[in-house]
């Protein structure tokens, strides 16, 4: 019976052969094991739900920051059961101020899923990684490398600036058709044996040696075979994703406080800050008297309010320009509950599931005023 090969499977082994290069991956694998990171805390463990944890936590996040928060989330958090039993507001609170809290409901989801669907044991197939909340290609790829030894490729941002480089690779990464070509050299440069220190050698490079800005190529081990830094060209590599104008867009943020406590509303599970407490909104424009009246007439009369100093807080899609507002109320109504509002105690909020912004008003307002009794 003769044998029908399609066009796109001689494509890809084509593809394969063009970008395969074993030296490439001896070189990334000699560096790794010599001058690569050794001694964080998820690379003493093959725990998949460990491993996992520290990828989510690291996407859009510097190794120093998410250090603190990975150990204190394994300190209420030990295992992906606790996780998936553990309140919504317990999890978003040990969140708070990593930001891109997307993240941390897609966590909550898929520690309940790994439960439910596959006994509390992540699944070593990537394939099957990816189809959980908040695990994209590489991630997926990540922890089946670290936790079980899996050949699966990554292609985080570190390594398509390590990929754009040492390749002399035009075009923004984070187009289709060039993140596609990179996905097919990822593949196709992934080694026979070491894949673990493979995957951690093109991370460190990125992270170490291969930063955005004055990398450090004198002691790159890719340094000969690197068509920017031949080309004078290190700094143009990566092309950068082309500007856009930033949409700015303005708020007024009520500090309602009485008798040592503030009056905070859950904010919904889709948009920014999605699932946290934060402050209740007002239009800061127009005649603030009268709309700080309307905002409060559910919650009390108000005795009086003074302006705080605005601020403004950059999303990754737009600056928003906040206006605060502390109003110390007369009279405080009852039934704020049954509005998605709580009042809660000052002595609680360094550990309220807070945006960073928010919490860091919030505990510099009821220090100066000394509202903390």
């Amino acid at each position: 019976m003769k044998r029908v090969v399609s066009n796109s499977s001689i494509s890809s082994q084509q593809t394969a052969a063009q970008y395969a290069d074993p030296s490439f991956s001896a070189a990334v694998i000699g560096w790794q094991k010599q001058h690569g990171r050794h001694a964080l805390p998820w690379q003493q463990t093959r725990d998949a739900y460990r491993v996992w944890l520290s990828e989510i936590m690291l996407q859009q996040t510097q190794v120093a920051a998410v250090i603190p928060y990975y150990q204190k989330f394994l300190a209420s958090f030990p295992d992906v059961q606790t996780l998936a039993a553990a309140p919504s507001e317990a999890v978003m609170a040990h969140w708070s101020g990593l930001g891109y809290y997307t993240r941390a409901r897609n966590l909550h989801r898929c520690a309940q899923r790994v439960v439910a669907e596959h006994g509390g044991v992540f699944p070593h197939d990537p394939a099957l990684l990816q189809d959980l909340p908040g695990i994209g290609r590489s991630t997926a790829a990540a922890i089946a490398a670290f936790s079980y030894g899996v050949q699966a490729a990554i292609l985080d941002g570190n390594v398509k600036r390590v990929f754009a480089r040492v390749f002399g690779i035009e075009g923004y990464p984070g187009a289709k058709p060039v993140e596609d070509a990179m996905w097919q050299r990822a593949v196709a440069l992934l080694p026979q044996q070491g894949v673990e220190s493979y995957t951690q050698g093109l991370m460190d490079l990125g992270a170490t040696l291969c930063t955005r800005s004055k990398p450090s190529c004198q002691t790159c081990p890719l340094a000969q075979r690197c068509v920017a830094l031949a080309s004078g060209r290190t700094a143009e590599l990566p092309v950068r994703k082309p500007k856009k104008a930033i949409p700015e867009k303005h708020t007024g943020m009520l500090v309602i406080v009485d008798q040592g406590q503030v009056l905070l509303e859950q904010r919904p599970d889709s948009g920014i800050w999605g699932g946290l407490l934060s402050l209740p909104e007002v239009a800061p424009e127009g005649d603030v008297a009268t709309a700080l009246e309307r905002a409060t007439a559910a919650f009390g009369s108000i005795a009086s309010y003074q302006a705080l100093s605005g601020f403004t807080h950059v999303f990754t899609h737009f600056k928003l320009h906040i206006a605060p507002f502390q109003i110390t109320l007369a009279q405080r109504l009852g039934g704020v509950a049954e509005s998605g509002h709580v009042w809660y105690p000052a002595d609680r909020l360094a550990d309220a599931p807070l945006p960073a912004p928010v919490k860091k008003l919030l505990l510099e307002v009821f220090r100066e005023a000394d509202l903390f009794a």
